[in-house]
């Protein structure tokens, strides 16, 4: 009886964060006289599946998604290639070169993204990777690296330093002890950077209008803006039954990385 607050607390936020993926599905159920009804519905009276065939017709989701597969990946795997051996030197080492680093990685997340959008364009302009999924990949790894440093940080913080004095003691190089006892223990921080910068990236939509002008070329997000007419309405159905196909990709994600980056390899490693 005592747990019960909390199971009702816990079932209301899962109905809050719930609410706008059944939202969606009912909508690319839904018939367009349907969903022009006053009295909206959320179970459709007679549910359909041509939203979703119009929107593969209508559009290339299947090459968009694969595309934006593409650029979340590598921009993932890079920022935490990256970050990795910079977030150890930021949490072992010490000096003025510490504190100046992280002073600059900081400030760099106290100004809106929106205000390198130029800069960062003209950057790329000159290095000839406008309108290219690699100048994309650049730019995700630029706005994803400063919070993947702060977050791997702390996870090597966590790491008992006891653990490479005692590899130290036996022999082993400081590389050897930070791929054999350090690398293995960071596992779930690197899971948690790799889901963060995957989500980011996939999502992302602001740097990709910018940097993308070619239909062949654009993301997922960028081609679902595409359902929208020139007089700037849009096509409910097909909308949501792309946006519905767009949120299983980071669901998929989300599913094959879960235990790793609830399991506590961190439990026990001094006694070990």
């Amino acid at each position: 009886m005592k747990k019960i607050p909390q199971y009702a607390a816990l079932l209301a936020y899962m109905v809050f964060l719930a609410f706008p993926l059944v939202w969606l599905l009912s909508t690319a159920l839904k018939t367009p006289q349907e969903m022009a009804n006053l009295h909206p519905t959320w179970i459709p009276d007679r549910p359909t599946l041509a939203n979703f065939t119009d929107a593969f017709g209508e559009q290339d989701l299947v090459g968009a998604g694969l595309r934006s597969l593409i650029v979340a990946l590598s921009s993932s795997v890079l920022t935490v290639a990256v970050s990795l051996p910079a977030s150890y030197a930021l949490a072992r080492y010490q000096g003025v070169l510490k504190r100046v680093a992280l002073g600059w990685v900081l400030v760099s997340q106290v100004f809106p993204f929106i205000l390198i959008i130029i800069p960062l364009f003209m950057v790329l302009k000159q290095l000839d990777l406008v309108n290219t999924l690699f100048g994309l990949v650049v730019v995700h790894v630029t706005f994803t690296l400063p919070f993947a440093l702060w977050m791997l940080q702390g996870y090597v913080r966590s790491v008992p330093r006891e653990l490479e004095e005692a590899a130290a003691m036996d022999g082993a190089t400081r590389v050897r002890s930070i791929i054999s006892i350090v690398a293995p223990l960071l596992a779930p921080g690197v899971v948690a950077t790799l889901l963060f910068s995957f989500i980011s990236s996939w999502n992302e939509f602001l740097f990709a209008l910018v940097v993308l002008k070619d239909p062949d070329v654009m993301t997922l997000p960028l081609t679902l803006v595409r359902f929208t007419g020139p007089e700037g309405v849009s096509r409910l159905g097909p909308l949501a039954a792309a946006s519905l196909m767009a949120t299983i990709p980071s669901l998929i994600f989300f599913a094959i990385i879960q235990r790793r980056l609830r399991s506590g390899l961190m439990a026990g490693a001094v006694k070990g």
